[in-house]
């Protein structure tokens, strides 16, 4: 009931994370990211305690694969999970246990992985890689091409009600966190609506909260 990829800049050695899914709230408990780290998504039967896993044990030196093996090992009921990691050399890696529902698949690159579950076909995660691939630019935008590529692929098996975009650079927190919880409508393009009118202003709330006197007018009144 969920698509996503996880991904790095390897030109600014930025990370992101994309996922949309059937279920309420996807990204609250799927979306895992840290800078100078990697990304991380844990879905499917979802414990949200292994994102978490995953990025301290590649802050600890794993790379991508060896924490994947590493979670397989530590993860309870793993059979049922699927988790995707990109480390900070571009390294991926994704666990897709046999009880993931319906068709499941999986492709990475090297930069970039993407899986799925009960996905209207197989071949959804390979066109996510492939859109992500074939875009420049933001990570941002690489991220909403990359998940309108998996929608046009034919996305999950029924429609999705909710998205999110999680982006992490060199500060301790997300410098973009964008979600649709739910709608009737394309929760993507929800998410890339709100993308549109964030990324203008993204570099302006890292400098507010470094430091707020450099920071440009806050264009409201009083705001000198």
């Amino acid at each position: 009931m969920t698509f996503s990829l996880v991904a790095r800049c390897a030109e600014t050695g930025m990370f992101g994370m994309a996922i949309s899914s059937s279920s309420p709230a996807v990204a609250a408990r799927c979306a895992y990211a840290r800078a100078g780290v990697g990304a991380v998504a844990s879905q499917n039967v979802t414990d949200p305690t292994l994102g978490p896993l995953t990025l301290d044990l590649m802050q600890g030196g794993a790379s991508a694969p060896e924490a994947i093996a590493e979670v397989k090992r530590r993860g309870r009921f793993i059979e049922y999970r699927q988790v995707l990691a990109v480390d900070n050399k571009g390294r991926t890696a994704i666990h897709s246990g046999p009880n993931s529902l319906g068709i499941w698949t999986e492709a990475r690159a090297e930069n970039v992985a993407s899986g799925g579950n009960l996905l209207a076909n197989d071949g959804v995660p390979a066109a996510i890689v492939k859109g992500f691939l074939a875009t420049r630019g933001h990570i941002g935008d690489r991220l909403i091409a990359a998940m309108r590529a998996g929608l046009s692929a034919g996305g999950e098996a029924g429609p999705v009600h909710s998205a999110g975009m999680l982006i992490v650079d060199k500060v301790s927190w997300p410098v973009a966190d964008l979600r649709c919880d739910w709608t009737e409508d394309c929760p993507i393009e929800a998410v890339a609506t709100a993308w549109n009118i964030y990324k203008p202003q993204l570099d302006a709330y890292i400098q507010r909260a470094i430091d707020p006197r450099a920071a440009p007018s806050y264009g409201v009144p009083g705001d000198e």
